[in-house]
Parts: structure tokens; C-alpha cells; sequence
């Protein structure tokens, strides 16, 4: 786990779908007044300049984020993450693409915390850089994140956003997000709980969102998109999922509405797909 660099995939298509949920969610939860904490596991650098050598190796963001930057028929929720992807790019070249704490601080209010988690030494030295300014609001811990979840939960305003977002790189990382959310709804069962997984040909990929929709929650959505015809030798990752426990009631509308225009914009192949699906009381 302490080798995965998320600068490698920075703005990547599981990015965008990644991101596109995270901001609506915080949205949703800052329209009513009372405060609340956006909590992530494994919340990385916070920043990533898509000119740097570990970005530009792979440049995955041209596939991502690329794709988006100049077009002018983005759906509205689409439209308003690549409004906050501009902001880190005022000149209006793509050079710089925020992280997942970045895109939760440009939603937040002065009353809201962010409890942001990373082992990776180098990654946590540049996020607390890159959130330096904002000490009073932000606190970053040199933490695992699945381990330091347990002590944030419940939150004291009672109202949190939760992402689990681990790299998966160890094969114990399945069971881990399983075991996370199911003690999570256990100390807290009202939180809104964000997990993201890779679209991968290993059985633990496969057999990941069985387990999930198994978890004690009264509500879920489920959301994958894939961009790609899985490699027939199975290397690679075609896709990614993410399982949302106590979604706003305002995010299934808004995925039937984007997920099409996403499939279009983002596919490779014509293997290019979604799914949706979810459970209400």
C-alpha cells in the first residue's frame, strides 16, 4: 500500500465519476446549516500537477478529465466539477487537477471539518502543504485510514461524509472496506458513506459488490462505469464502481442524467457501459 501514488492516475475516468459524486454529495449535505465533517481514509497529496513526471508517465487524465476541459454540452453536475477543476486552473490550461479533499474544501462552509488520512509519508508531507492555510479547519493525520476511522465516528455535529478510497493494490484491501463500513454503520449509521473500487478482472473485484449490497444499510446506490473492453488477458483496469450508503435523494436523478453523456464522452471501445441500480425503505 505505501508504494501506490495516486499521482500515476490523477484525473483519470475513475476520477471523474469519483469526483463528480463527491461534490454533489457535499453540496447536498451543505444546504441545510448545521455543520458537518468530510472525513477521507487514504485522502492522498491533495493536489497533482498533470506535468509532472509520475502524471505524465501515463498521462491518464487525457482519457479523463482531458476529455471534459473543452467541451461546452456538459450536463449540469458535470459542469459544475469541471467548474472546480477550472478553478485550479485559472489560466484555463489543464496543468493542475485537485484531489479529492481539495474538490470537499471548495464545498465546504466555515462551520465544516476535514478530517483528511494518509500514510504514504511523501503524500501526507505535501498534503499538509497543499492545507497549510487552513489549519483551523482541516486537520491531516499521518494515519491509516481504515484504523483511524473508528475514532472519528460518530463525528460530534452528528453529520459526515464519508470516503473510503483505497489504492487495492494488497488483496486485503477488499476485506478491509467491507469490514470498515459494516463497524462504520455500526458507530454511526446515518453517516453518508462513499466507497470507491477499481473495475478489475480478479475475483476479488468481482465479488466485491455482492458483499456490499449485503451490508446492513436501509439505503444504497450503486454506480460503475466502464470505458473499456476488459483485456483479454485480463491486465488493467476497465472501469471503476462506487457504492454510496445513504445517498441524497437527489444523486440517482442526477446519474440517470449524466452516466449516458459520461459513457459517450469517455468511452475507448464500444465495450463502454454503466450500471445503476440501489435499494430504498
Amino acid at each position: 500500500m505505501l508504494s501506490y501514488r495516486h499521482a500515476f492516475h490523477a484525473g483519470n475516468h475513475a476520477d471523474v465519476l469519483k469526483h463528480l459524486v463527491l461534490v454533489h454529495m457535499a453540496r447536498h449535505l451543505a444546504q441545510k446549516d448545521k455543520a458537518f465533517w468530510y472525513i477521507d481514509t487514504h485522502a492522498g497529496a491533495g493536489s497533482y500537477a498533470l506535468d509532472s513526471p509520475a502524471a505524465a508517465k501515463l498521462a491518464e487524465h487525457r482519457e479523463g478529465i482531458g476529455r471534459l476541459w473543452l467541451r461546452n454540452d456538459l450536463p449540469p453536475a458535470v459542469g459544475d466539477y469541471v467548474d472546480l477543476v477550472r478553478l485550479a486552473n485559472p489560466d484555463g490550461r489543464l496543468r493542475i487537477y485537485p484531489g479529492s479533499p481539495t474538490f470537499a474544501r471548495c464545498t465546504l462552509r466555515p462551520q465544516d471539518r476535514l478530517r483528511l488520512c494518509e500514510l504514504h509519508s511523501r503524500e501526507v508531507l505535501r498534503l499538509r502543504e497543499n492545507f497549510s492555510a487552513c489549519s483551523r479547519q482541516v486537520v491531516v493525520d499521518e494515519v491509516d485510514g481504515f484504523a483511524a476511522l473508528k475514532g472519528l465516528l460518530p463525528p460530534p455535529p452528528r453529520r459526515a461524509l464519508v470516503l473510503i478510497d483505497p489504492p487495492y493494490e494488497e488483496r486485503r484491501d477488499y476485506e478491509r472496506v467491507v469490514l470498515a463500513l459494516k463497524d462504520a454503520l455500526q458507530r454511526f449509521a446515518g453517516g453518508s458513506y462513499l466507497l470507491w473500487y477499481p473495475l478489475l478482472s480478479k475475483l476479488e473485484a468481482h465479488e466485491l459488490p455482492p458483499r456490499l449490497r449485503r451490508l446492513p444499510a436501509a439505503r444504497w446506490l450503486h454506480v460503475s462505469l466502464r470505458v473499456r473492453t476488459p483485456a483479454a488477458d485480463g491486465f488493467g483496469m476497465h472501469g471503476s464502481g462506487l457504492f454510496v450508503i445513504n445517498p441524497p435523494w437527489t444523486l440517482q436523478a442526477m446519474l440517470q442524467e449524466s452516466l449516458p453523456w459520461l459513457r459517450q464522452v469517455l468511452a475507448v471501445d464500444a465495450g463502454a457501459a454503466f450500471t445503476l441500480e440501489g435499494e430504498a425503505p
